[in-house]
């Protein structure tokens, strides 16, 4: 199965503040549940799927969709697989779908991240390979 990953709206067919009961409706039971309790006393419900290949984040009093975290090698952005690209060539697919503002830092695990502020997305790389995109609304 393919993934279109859609910056600020969501991911196929699953759309950002849609709740747990319907992303559940689409994509089936997930393979693990967590919970875990935020900084806000909030609950966040951490959906994960794909043998760990989807994890999808859900927060609020009434949990609904927030965050994307995806590292598929067949998902695609901007109809291209983006899983094939190295540094450069992520950077020059966000320029030309008009996302400029980028920032990169190396992580202390080791990985480097590439962040589009506009597109409120992160890819993480580790020897110019892309391992996963992490992507909210």
């Amino acid at each position: 199965m393919k993934y279109e990953i859609k910056l600020k709206e969501g991911l196929g067919d699953i759309r950002f503040d849609m709740p747990v009961e319907e992303v559940v409706s689409l994509m089936g039971d997930a393979e693990e549940v967590e919970s875990m309790d935020n900084a806000t006393d909030e609950t966040t419900t951490i959906l994960h799927y794909e043998d760990g290949g989807i994890t999808l984040f859900f927060e609020g009093e009434n949990p609904t969709l927030q965050c994307i975290d995806i590292s598929l090698e067949d998902s695609t952005l901007f109809g291209e697989q983006v899983f094939d690209f190295n540094e450069k060539e992520i950077v020059q697919l966000m320029v030309k779908n008009k996302y400029f503002e980028q920032d990169a830092e190396e992580e202390a695990w080791g990985e480097r991240r590439i962040s589009f502020g506009e597109g409120n997305i992160d890819f993480f790389l580790e020897d110019d390979e892309l391992l996963a995109i992490v992507y909210g609304k």
